[in-house]
C-alpha cells in the first residue's frame, strides 16, 4: 500500500490510498491518519487506486469516521467498483460518506458551462 498526503487547504486533508489495505498495511494508514487528524476539519480519502480492503481496513476507516463526525466530515471519492462492493456487502455504504464519480464529472461539466 502506498499513501499520498496532500495537504492543500491549511484545516483539509487529502490522502490517496493505493494498492491494499488489509491486515498488515490498515496500521500505517491509521498512524497517518492519526498523525493528521487532530488539525484539519475535512478528511478526504482518495480510493482511486485501492485494489483492495479488509475488515482491518473498514475498521480504520469507520475509526477515522468516527472521529471526523465530531470534528467535521469526511469523504470518500473514486471508490473502485471492487471496493465499493465491499463497502455496500458490509453496509460501511450506508454509514460512510461516499462521492461518486459521476457526482464529480458532472461538476465539473456545469463549472465549464459556467
Amino acid at each position: 500500500m502506498e499513501l499520498e498526503l496532500i495537504k492543500e487547504i491549511e484545516n483539509e486533508l487529502t490522502v490517496k490510498v493505493s494498492g491494499r489495505l488489509d491486515t498488515t498495511t490498515a496500521p500505517e494508514l491509521e498512524e497517518a491518519l492519526l498523525d493528521e487528524i487532530e488539525s484539519i476539519e475535512k478528511l478526504t480519502l482518495d480510493l482511486s487506486d485501492l485494489e483492495y480492503i479488509s475488515s482491518a481496513g473498514l475498521r480504520v476507516l469507520l475509526s477515522a469516521q468516527k472521529i471526523m463526525m465530531k470534528k467535521g466530515e469526511m469523504i470518500l471519492t473514486n471508490v473502485t467498483p471492487s471496493v465499493m462492493e465491499v463497502l455496500e456487502m458490509t453496509g460501511f455504504a450506508d454509514i460512510l460518506t461516499i462521492e461518486e464519480a459521476e457526482e464529480k464529472d458532472e461538476e465539473e461539466e456545469e463549472d465549464e458551462e459556467e
